[in-house]
């Protein structure tokens, strides 16, 4: 085997292109390898853009549905790459962008400008896709940072769930505000990689304050959201999850007793003790569980 085909972008482009084959007319991957070898030598924006407009009336829009062996072989092109949420179109496009040539990130991130401004939902999904395998990852920062903050569920999700992009490279502000913004639209926050590894005081404090936002409103706070209170609180935290234990009578008191676990306030011992985790039901680990209960 060649040097180039052990390079991550080769590998990268080898399982995407397989995962193609495998799912698509042969008539649509030969158009697919027609569009890239286009984009690899184009100076001009319109080849890329015309391609990556069509691919997905070319490739069809299905799940990707990965098997267990190209789940592996994502992780083994790229640390924590996850295509489980992918679908047939995404992977076409991004094959696409993985053609293009760039000196640097100003110039990938000119290359790249356009498109992230005509995209329709579909493409930027794909676009959001991408960031963990484009060149230059530091040139994406505040690109990223902007997308979090969309109200817009599908692309939240296309960015912050089963990607490796914000927790590598978002700053702890843009990170924050990532997570709160989760909560805010309504969306889980388990598939967030890195989740427990980026969670800080700061980010602890912020969502205390949203909690009691939500409380003041008569609104439900969602159980996941403890999950990163736990492991930094302060007196004044500790009565938040005494109150969530007390008051909720759902997966919100199921989230603040597992928060508790992993708390090592003084006062935390005796909450555990007087309002103990369900035997059988939860355990370390289980906030899918409980995300998955809202």
């Amino acid at each position: 085997m060649s040097e180039e085909t052990e390079t991550p972008r080769a590998k990268q482009v080898a399982l995407l292109r397989t995962v193609l084959q495998n799912r698509i007319a042969p008539d649509a991957l030969a158009w697919i390898d027609a569009a890239r070898a286009k984009v690899a030598v184009a100076d001009e924006p319109r080849t890329l853009y015309m391609a990556f407009s069509a691919a997905g009336r070319r490739t069809g829009k299905e799940p990707l549905k990965p098997t267990p062996d190209e789940r592996a072989a994502a992780g083994a092109g790229r640390a924590d790459w996850d295509l489980s949420s992918w679908t047939v179109d995404q992977a076409a496009r991004v094959l696409l962008l993985l053609e293009l040539r760039a000196e640097s990130g100003d110039a990938l991130t000119a290359r790249l400008d356009p498109l992230f401004q005509s995209a329709d939902l579909g493409e930027l999904q794909a676009l959001c896709k991408s960031l963990p395998l484009l060149p230059f990852p530091e040139a994406h920062r505040a690109r990223c940072a902007d997308i979090v903050r969309t109200n817009i569920t599908s692309v939240f999700e296309a960015v912050a769930h089963e990607n490796p992009y914000p927790t590598e490279q978002l700053d702890e502000g843009a990170w924050n505000q990532m997570v709160l913004k989760a909560l805010f639209i309504g969306v889980k926050l388990y598939p967030i990689q890195g989740i427990d590894e980026r969670a800080n005081p700061e980010l602890a404090r912020i969502l205390c304050d949203y909690a009691h936002e939500r409380w003041a409103a008569g609104r439900k706070i969602s159980p996941e959201l403890w999950r990163c209170v736990g492991p930094f609180a302060d007196d004044g935290m500790l009565a938040d999850l005494e109150r969530a234990v007390s008051d909720d009578d759902g997966p919100g008191a199921l989230g603040a007793l597992l928060a508790l676990k992993t708390c090592p306030h003084d006062g935390a011992a005796p909450l555990r003790e007087a309002a103990p985790l369900p035997a059988g039901l939860l355990a370390d680990g289980d906030w899918k569980h409980l995300g998955d209960l809202q």
